[in-house]
């Protein structure tokens, strides 16, 4: 009988609110339709000086250079936020026996075209801490192997789709800080998957600016603005001449050709611009590598992480993709903690030596890659 685990899986988002915390027991199979169950999930959000610590310390660190000369700063900050992982899986050490955790970190730096990502978060003192197994630095060896590092969810959304008996074609469109999807065809190995552009990273950081609050709450700042056409559609052409990467990071968007518009007026150009930018590079992506798959409302589309909640955002993609689409609740699942469950099942993974990339999910020169790696508790 193959061996399960019980893995913790600790995410913490771009966003940098937080860290949501999902326990599974698994086999880290792909090939069982009930490969995993998940026992709970939580989220922890972080106190106001880790908060503000962690969005100064990613708005410094632009470039490589970076990493060097804010390096005692990010020791600090890494600290803090170890500190504050390990009594997070304190409360479920409580009651759970737990094999692994899964230590995502948080992304403070990521740039593949120059083969380094850098995720904050102390593996070693965790698992001192904890007195657990963990497992960490997910995407290092996708990179050095010539892929993105990104996305590593997707390989989860396969299990998640078997488990829950979701029939392709689907895509599964996950909205955090950067957006990325996952696509099923009907054909054996008709598997695809991307980051595509911004999620709620600019319209985060420009509601974090210009207001008290961390993002826009059901979009209803941007409802009450006017789009900039003018504006969007001069900053639509020059992305969208840009080649369609695999990976993003939220530095490779900023905020410069909305500023001097209201709060309001801003909002809602952010999020047009959002919304376009997902639905062109889907409908493209879609025409380019599969173009006997045509979009109709059949098509089962299921939004995931954050961005589903913007009400606004998610009328506006409505409005653009021919597709059926829903939020991921539709399939009786928590949309909040689909990507610490994905490392929750990763980890377990990487620790029984099975790949947890593949060349369809990253670029990645092999086939098959295996990541992440191991600090074993003594």
């Amino acid at each position: 009988m193959t061996k399960s685990y019980l893995s913790l899986g600790l995410m913490s988002g771009t966003s940098g609110d937080g860290v949501d915390a999902s326990l599974i027991r698994s086999t880290g199979s792909l090939n069982e339709n009930n490969s995993y169950e998940v026992i709970v999930d939580k989220y922890f959000e972080y106190d106001q000086t880790i908060f503000k610590k962690i969005y100064v310390l990613r708005n410094k660190v632009n470039t490589m250079k970076d990493l060097k000369t804010y390096s005692n700063e990010i020791k600090e900050v890494e600290r803090l936020i170890t500190i504050f992982h390990a009594k997070v899986a304190g409360t479920f050490s409580k009651k759970y026996q737990i094999d692994l955790i899964g230590f995502h970190g948080h992304t403070i730096f990521h740039n593949p075209n120059k083969k380094i990502t850098k995720q904050i978060g102390n593996a070693k003192l965790l698992s001192q801490l904890t007195k657990k197994n963990i497992i960490f630095d997910f995407r290092s060896n996708d990179i050095k192997n010539g892929g993105q590092g990104a996305p590593l969810a997707p390989l989860f959304h396969l299990a998640l789709s078997k488990k829950n008996k979701i029939i392709p074609p689907w895509l599964i469109l996950n909205i955090g800080g950067i957006s990325n999807i996952t696509f099923c065809g009907k054909n054996p190995n008709d598997y695809r998957a991307m980051d595509i552009g911004p999620g709620n990273c600019l319209i985060d950081n420009w509601i974090r600016i210009n207001t008290s609050f961390k993002f826009d709450d059901n979009g209803i700042i941007a409802s009450r603005g006017t789009i900039n056409k003018q504006i969007l559609q001069d900053n639509l052409e020059s992305e969208q001449f840009k080649p369609i990467n695999s990976s993003y990071d939220i530095n490779d968007f900023d905020l410069g050709f909305v500023r001097g518009l209201s709060t309001e007026d801003g909002a809602a150009t952010l999020t047009e611009y959002t919304s376009e930018l997902i639905s062109w590079k889907i409908n493209s992506f879609l025409k380019k590598k599969f173009e006997s798959v045509k979009l109709s409302n059949k098509t089962k589309l299921i939004i995931t992480g954050g961005g589903r909640k913007n009400k606004f955002l998610v009328e506006r993609l409505k409005k653009k993709i021919n597709c059926d689409i829903n939020p991921i609740e539709k399939y009786n699942l928590d949309g909040d903690f689909i990507e610490s469950q994905a490392f929750a099942f990763l980890a377990i993974r990487s620790f029984i030596n099975q790949p947890i990339s593949y060349r369809w999910m990253t670029g990645c020169k092999k086939d098959e890659c295996k990541g992440g790696k191991l600090i074993t508790f003594k």
